[in-house]
């Protein structure tokens, strides 16, 4: 089943000109989590420092320092710092074209398209001491030189090691070419974060969240959790929280009026929760972060 496109994470990751995108992730100093989303492009992650949770297409795991995630397009995901733990990592996100994606040649058709339409089973996770770790990181270590660079020369680059990667993937096992064995509760479960990332900032309950799936609420109680990590009441928290993060480091507006947008109508609710999900005060977070706005 494709996903719907309302679910899709709605930040532009690529143009046609530069098709990728880098971001320094740092949990919980930017964002106190990463909400449940999926994007049309691959991912690559590589963990700098800390230890964080996290869940990829329904599989839950742990990452640590050093290790390396490779997320396939429209795959759910979301990442957690775990317990007095400040992860970070690179996060680099890529179109398709990339890969090729709009070639039709037969290493196209045969062995990126799957990949992109989901027809495969690919290792997400590659953990520090995996057998193939070493020619893995080379790979990311030279990815990731080729954007920091940032030029068409070095995108020309980039291109070959992006190859050779999944080349490499392909050929140790680590991309699986048959028919993917299932996807847990995550279709059913992605009108329902549709319905949230577009709403968060109004009231909702279980219940008219359970009448999306068409489920009893107490079996969409545990699928919403299987899936994202997280209960419902959790993850709209947690949206609002990003929504509002994202507010106080790009504009001026008081943040009683940015807290009452994104869904709080009590501003001492308000403070107690931002500083529980976020570790400081609104305030400090917006003298942290803000970004030179005029």
């Amino acid at each position: 089943m494709s996903p719907n496109k309302e679910t899709e994470e709605k930040r532009q990751h690529s143009t046609t000109l530069i098709p990728y995108s880098y971001y320094e992730c740092r949990l919980p100093e930017y964002y106190a989590n990463v909400p449940m989303h999926w994007h049309s492009e691959f991912e690559i992650n590589f963990i700098h420092r800390g230890k964080g949770e996290f869940i990829c297409g329904g599989r839950k795991f742990t990452a640590i320092e050093g290790d390396i995630l490779i997320l396939p397009p429209n795959m759910l995901h979301t990442a957690y710092p775990c317990k007095d733990n400040i992860l970070i990592y690179d996060a680099f996100v890529f179109n398709p074209v990339l890969l090729g994606a709009n070639s039709s040649d037969r290493s196209t058709v045969e062995c990126i398209r799957p990949i992109i339409n989901g027809n495969v089973q690919i290792n997400v996770h590659i953990p520090s001491d995996s057998e193939h770790y070493i020619d893995i990181k080379t790979m990311t270590d030279r990815i990731l030189f080729c954007i920091h660079e940032n030029s068409p020369h070095m995108d020309l680059l980039l291109k070959g090691v992006l190859m050779q990667l999944f080349w490499f993937l392909e050929n140790n096992g680590d991309i699986t070419f048959w028919p993917n064995i299932g996807t847990g509760h995550n279709e059913v479960i992605r009108p329902v974060l549709e319905y949230m990332a577009k709403n968060y900032q109004n009231d909702m309950t279980i219940e008219e969240l359970a009448e999306l799936t068409h489920l009893s609420k107490s079996y969409f109680m545990k699928c919403f959790k299987d899936t994202v990590g997280v209960s419902t009441i959790e993850h709209l928290t947690q949206l609002r929280m990003n929504a509002i993060c994202e507010e106080l480091s790009t504009t001026k507006d008081k943040i009683a009026d940015i807290a009452f947008r994104c869904g709080y109508s009590n501003l001492s609710n308000f403070n107690r929760q931002f500083l529980k999900k976020v570790g400081c005060s609104p305030d400090e977070y917006r003298k942290r972060n803000m970004t030179g706005i005029i």
